[in-house]
């Protein structure tokens, strides 16, 4: 397998230094600690340039808090000058790795995303019987800094980059504690090993990638399933025989041990695909698409609290326009004109016309 050498000079260049900078502060320019980095953008680039340059950067604490929706997480964010630097890592290294996923991996690649991912399982629910829906248990808090580390070795070999790499890695705050044995562990294993990615980092979303990736190939070209999408830590199977399903469920499960990962026992189904199957915020049939009703509480109860902070001038006008509009975009996916229509008729009373 080729691997690259030579890419810590670009990554740490000013150039893309800047580009990182912009990225990282798309959306986010009114926050304060944005708004101070870029005050004195040059002298903060320029010092966090010296800093990786010479090897001596390190990251800062994360400030870390719960949601609750739709299920109770802890998110962290890392301070902002360490998110400039996650995104420059990506500018240069996600393209190398880009080019090894496969295809019906969907979660924060460029030209994929949760829609693409909801029209091809569709796709699949229309030409096959049945569908194995798994998910895996904890996924975030299981991923093994030890396996990481070696996936991103088998494409990376410049010894600049793979420190700043595990220099990143390493800084993960503490997350939820997963207590797991495997083949050869004794009791003290789970708690020996470091584990855990922050959710909220850009690069754990890209690393959550790369920790599958060979999962990805080992169904697509082991176990010969042509019918396969995955987002995250929820991948979909489908297929016109039920037994091979339970076979492909099986192996697996085996397969994760490697990984240290293990399939969710209450997300792991079979099911016929004209009942229909729960992705990515939909529910999902052969023929048409419903938003989950869990989803469309959400969006009740974020409509009415924004309408109240309009009325409170917490937020503008704009604002509310904003965050119905991008509901609406994702809803427009299903078959929902009539709950889009009743929903936005029934709650919006600030005369902006968004149907």
């Amino acid at each position: 397998m080729k691997t690259h050498k030579n890419l810590y000079a670009k990554v740490i260049s000013f150039e893309n230094l800047v580009v990182a900078a912009k990225k990282a502060s798309l959306g986010k320019g009114n926050k304060y600690p944005v708004m101070q980095f870029r005050f004195h953008l040059e002298d903060n680039l320029v010092q966090l340039h010296k800093e990786l340059k010479e090897n001596r950067y390190k990251p800062g604490p994360y400030r870390s808090f719960y949601i609750m929706e739709p299920k109770k997480r802890l998110i962290s964010a890392a301070p902002f000058r360490d998110r400039v630097v996650h995104h420059a890592l990506c500018n240069i290294i996600e393209p190398i790795f880009n080019k090894t996923f496969v295809y019906d991996s969907y979660a924060n690649r460029k030209g994929k995303g949760t829609h693409a991912g909801i029209r091809r399982v569709q796709h699949y629910l229309k030409f096959n019987r049945y569908v194995l829906q798994c998910d895996i248990k904890k996924y975030f808090p299981s991923i093994d800094h030890e396996i990481l580390k070696n996936e991103i070795k088998r494409k990376i070999s410049d010894p600049d980059l793979l420190f700043l790499i595990d220099t990143i890695v390493d800084a993960s705050n503490e997350q939820e504690f997963v207590y797991n044995l495997f083949p050869g562990d004794d009791l003290f294993t789970p708690l020996s090993r470091r584990k855990g990615l922050p959710l909220g980092n850009l690069t754990s979303q890209f690393f959550a990638n790369i920790y599958l990736n060979r999962f990805d190939h080992y169904v697509k070209e082991q176990l010969k399933v042509k019918c396969y999408a995955r987002y995250v830590d929820d991948f979909i199977i489908a297929s016109h025989d039920k037994e091979s399903l339970k076979q492909v469920s099986t192996r697996i499960s085996e397969y994760f041990v490697q990984l240290r990962l293990l399939l969710h026992p209450g997300k792991c189904h079979i099911l016929k695909s004209v009942y229909g199957v729960n992705f990515l915020g939909q529910r999902i049939f052969p023929d048409f698409r419903l938003l989950k009703k869990d989803n469309v509480k959400r969006f009740c109860k974020r409509i009415k609290r924004m309408e109240r902070d309009v009325r409170k001038k917490k937020i503008t006008l704009k604002r509310f326009a904003a965050g119905i509009a991008g509901w609406k975009g994702h809803a427009e996916q299903a078959n929902t004109y009539r709950l889009r229509e009743g929903l936005i008729r029934k709650y919006t009373q600030s005369g902006i016309s968004l149907l």
